[in-house]
């Protein structure tokens, strides 16, 4: 029961701020949130390192840094300050040049691991900074704030009714996912629900930012529910995956109720350039 007090609390604080925060601060194409997406990438990179050394894959403190920030802080200087969108491979080579360089003068003893470090830091440019960065994105869509605001609705309220169903409808139909086999088909099942009625509300509701050009705007929005609510639950089993592999059970503490940053963003991870290209396909004229 206390945990379940401490995710309401959550869930009806934080979505009224990430409103806030989208509606309220747009200027320099939602720099705030952009800000807020990259800081949530680092804590995650960072909970991944400690994850990944309990089987002895190691990275650096400032490493695991860089690793999660560099597609955000790039693409953030793309999106919100006008630069070339050249700078984000180019920031991605920097770095996988610097991984590679930088292990030229180790000791002879430290070779035994030097692949371990370079698969564990290419790995860690990707997952979860490389996910993060298709958040930062979606403010390059005319209608940003709406288009932000529903990829958000889509995730969470997919994450709180697969959690609300699972406990009440649940019980006898778990275990089918062997990565988190506290999971069930019906919180599953509720979940994909709630992101697909959130499309169609989209399409129906905001259809200055909702309009097909393709086909109905009402599929249309059902299919974006579907795609990335599917995508949202699969990254949170792969999360789930990553942690039974190490033997963890939460990537930390740091939100109530929920864990860790990476555990709180796990369904955003995948859902988000599903989301993203599914859109421009989609309601991009």
């Amino acid at each position: 029961m206390k945990k379940i007090f401490k995710r309401l609390i959550v869930f009806f604080v934080g979505l009224p701020l990430l409103l806030l925060v989208v509606f309220f601060f747009p200027q320099f194409n939602h720099l705030l949130l952009n800000l807020i997406v990259t800081t949530f990438s680092i804590l995650g990179a960072l909970e991944l390192k400690n994850i990944l050394s309990k089987r002895n894959l190691f990275v650096s403190l400032p490493a695991a840094v860089i690793f999660g920030a560099i597609a955000p802080v790039a693409w953030i200087f793309v999106v919100s300050f006008g630069f070339t969108s050249r700078i984000v491979p180019a920031a991605f080579i920097l770095v996988a040049a610097w991984l590679l360089v930088s292990e030229i003068f180790m000791s002879r003893d430290n070779f035994d691991s030097f692949i371990n470090r370079i698969t564990t830091g290419f790995a860690m440019m990707i997952y979860p900074g490389l996910f993060m960065a298709w958040i930062i994105r979606l403010a390059l869509f005319d209608e940003a704030s709406f288009v932000i605001l529903i990829y958000f609705l889509i995730v969470l309220l997919n994450d709180a009714i697969a959690w609300a169903t699972g406990n009440l409808f649940g019980k006898n139909n778990r275990g089918l996912f062997h990565a988190s086999p506290n999971k069930s088909i019906a919180g599953f099942a509720g979940g994909l629900a709630a992101s697909v009625l959130t499309g169609i509300a989209a399409a129906v509701y905001i259809p200055d930012a909702f309009t097909s050009p393709v086909i109905s705007s009402i599929p249309a929005g059902a299919i974006l529910g579907f795609c990335a609510g599917a995508a949202a639950s699969l990254g949170d089993l792969g999360e789930s995956a990553i942690k039974r592999s190490a033997g963890v059970k939460d990537s930390g503490s740091l939100i109530l109720g929920r864990g860790g940053a990476l555990d709180s963003i796990d369904s955003l991870l995948l859902a988000a350039p599903v989301y993203y290209i599914l859109y421009e396909v989609l309601f991009q004229k």
